[in-house]
């Protein structure tokens, strides 16, 4: 870009001056000289766009991002091509990034790191909602304005989770994010969710009420091998001032399984507004998980020190099955030997039969009538109804000795999951909630509520914490706003009168102003919405007052003939009043002389205009 003559892009936007460097773009601070306003342009490098494989992936964050409106989401207005160059125009926030206000002042205070967190994931969870993961949620990419507000920035390598995976743009095994803040299953290359997007901001957090993130590391590759192998060290071991609640949100967020993180990064935002006012907050001190091996081959592998111990539960389990098999081979020559109480010599063999989908009464009578003994495991199938016999071991056909036992697993029937309280939260955030926790049978039943805004859950059912089945349907009452009703009637009457009449009839009333010649003024002309037509509660009113009859401009009339003028007169809605003036000059007689008002001034409609027309003065004799 020339620092003399400047870049106008599409003949449109004007670039200034460069804001910031990324991976693939320049950001620039720019004019869109058609709307008159700043905007920040992001210039893919030239390097990059040749490559239709970038050139995509530029145009997919355009895409992306161009369809989430949201007060906390840098919003993205544009994107286009100029002579090779590749450009995203979006809006321009004035103000610092968190990782800008962590080097000037260090930590933050923990009421404003819970209010920054509840800011970034009502923005996150809008996303979320509209099929998008972030998949770099860092602090360069969280804006604060000189107002307070929180922007999320930068969807550059989201990628919708409704559409198919694009194999030349997302592989098996590629990792995308920043290091020190993205996901164990991101480090991992494998497929990432919104709560992927959740634990990233579990780092941020953590760096906010801290100052520094929860792991750091010599390379990228480092840092990405604790994510997956470590647990952060709990905020309160560093700073014993954090409040334990906040540390128990964010210890949440970091969780190693994405199954123990909220489900929704509208529940995280609802727990960071719990501990801002007092409230007992849902998440628990989460204990540390199970490390899940690296996928990467890139990932250095363990020292000698990162060994398990070999009291670890997986040597145990080794030692057994070793132990296991040691004796089943024991038992086997022993049969061969005629060595024991169960040998062939004396014990009669006997089919077992096939009992899979009979009820444990029937089972237990056919296997018993064959000499079989039968032992119950009780196991949860969403897919057999309670009681149903659904395995067994040994398994149908097969020859054991009379007497021997058959396992039988006969299903409890679906588990029972308490439904969580979804009411008073926008649908689609509940449906949301109620899908993470395994809920698929879920209907919505429009409401008319007088308190409630369109969209909210005003109840539920089953209620909140019933013992239900995942596939028990639940019914979401989602509030249509309030019902509508009739505008009164308040044409002819005084704007006081008329106000008070549209407030106890629930509506808000906006005043205009106009001029009428059959409304008195300060009476009511008309509304809108007119009298009797419906609008719901809360809706505005606007009442149009009389300001009486309009004035109008006065015609120059000096000069014209009587019939003219008084036609000039009336034709603007005034009245003509005629006198005769004596006049000396012949040429004047049947002319206006005077006029009264002045020409071109105005008068109020329905006024007098008086007007001197000459007569030829008698000379007496």
């Amino acid at each position: 870009m020339s620092d003399s003559t400047p870049t106008i892009l599409n003949g449109r936007y004007e670039l200034h001056r460069r804001l910031g460097r990324g991976g693939m773009a320049e950001v620039y601070l720019a004019a869109d000289q058609l709307l008159d306003r700043p905007v920040a342009v992001k210039v893919l490098f030239s390097e990059f766009a040749s490559d239709p494989a970038f050139v995509e992936r530029f145009r997919r964050e355009a895409t992306a991002a161009a369809n989430l409106s949201h007060p906390n989401i840098v919003g993205v207005y544009d994107w286009g091509e100029a002579e090779g160059t590749y450009f995203i125009v979006m809006e321009y926030v004035e103000g610092r990034s968190l990782s800008e206000i962590l080097s000037a002042e260090g930590p933050l205070h923990p009421d404003r790191v819970a209010d920054v967190g509840a800011d970034v994931a009502a923005a996150l969870g809008f996303a979320h909602r509209n099929g998008v993961v972030h998949r770099d949620v860092k602090p360069g990419n969280v804006l604060v304005t000189q107002a307070g507000q929180v922007k999320v920035a930068d969807f550059g390598i989201a990628r919708a989770t409704t559409t198919a995976t694009d194999d030349s743009l997302t592989q098996v095994g590629t990792v995308m994010g920043t290091a020190t803040y993205f996901s164990p299953e991101q480090a991992r290359g494998e497929p990432v969710d919104p709560r992927s997007d959740i634990y990233s901001l579990g780092c941020v957090l953590y760096e906010l009420a801290l100052g520094r993130p929860p792991f750091g590391g010599d390379s990228p590759v480092a840092i990405a091998y604790k994510q997956v192998h470590e647990s952060p060290v709990p905020l309160r071991q560093i700073n014993p001032e954090l409040p334990e609640a906040l540390q128990a949100i964010i210890l949440k967020c970091l969780a190693k399984n994405p199954a123990n993180r909220y489900p929704a990064a509208e529940d995280l935002r609802a727990d960071l507004r719990r501990f801002r006012e007092g409230q007992r907050i849902l998440a628990e001190p989460v204990m540390a998980t199970a490390a899940i091996p690296l996928v990467d081959t890139d990932l250095p592998p363990e020292s000698d020190e990162d060994d398990e111990p070999r009291t670890s539960p997986l040597f145990i389990a080794g030692i057994v099955a070793l132990l296991l098999l040691l004796a089943g081979m024991l038992f086997l020559l022993a049969r061969e030997l005629g060595v024991g109480p169960n040998n062939k010599s004396n014990v009669a063999q006997v089919e077992v039969p096939n009992v899979v989908d009979e009820t444990l009464e029937r089972a237990q009578a056919i296997l018993e009538a064959r000499n079989l003994k039968v032992s119950i495991v009780q196991e949860v199938n969403p897919d057999k109804a309670e009681g149903i016999v659904f395995g067994q071991d040994p398994e149908f056909g097969q020859e054991v000795d009379e007497g021997t036992t058959v396992e039988l697993k006969v299903s409890s029937g679906a588990e029972a999951t308490p439904v969580p309280n979804v009411t008073g939260s926008q649908v689609n955030q509940a449906r949301i909630l109620l899908t993470a926790q395994g809920f698929t049978n879920i209907r919505e039943a429009p409401t008319d509520d007088e308190s409630a805004p369109t969209g909210e859950v005003v109840d539920q059912d089953p209620q909140p914490n019933s013992q239900v089945t995942s596939d028990t349907e639940i019914v979401l009452f989602v509030s249509t706003g309030p019902a509508a009703r009739p505008v009164p009637n308040v044409v002819g009457k005084s704007l006081a009168e008329a106000s008070n009449l549209l407030g106890q009839a629930g509506f808000t009333v906006n005043q205009e102003s106009e001029a009428s010649s059959t409304v008195a003024s300060g009476l009511v002309i008309r509304t809108s919405p007119a009298a009797g037509t419906s609008a719901a509660k809360g809706a505005s009113v606007t009442v149009v007052v009389s300001t009486g009859p309009a004035d109008v401009e006065v015609p120059s009339l000096v000069g014209l003939m009587q019939n003219s003028a008084t036609n000039a007169i009336t034709s603007r809605g005034l009245k003509a009043v005629v006198v005769q003036q004596d006049t000396a000059n012949p040429g004047d007689v049947g002319k206006v002389v005077s006029q009264n008002p002045d020409p071109f001034t105005t008068a109020p409609l329905g006024s007098n205009v008086t007007i001197s027309v000459g007569r030829l003065a008698v000379t007496p004799p």
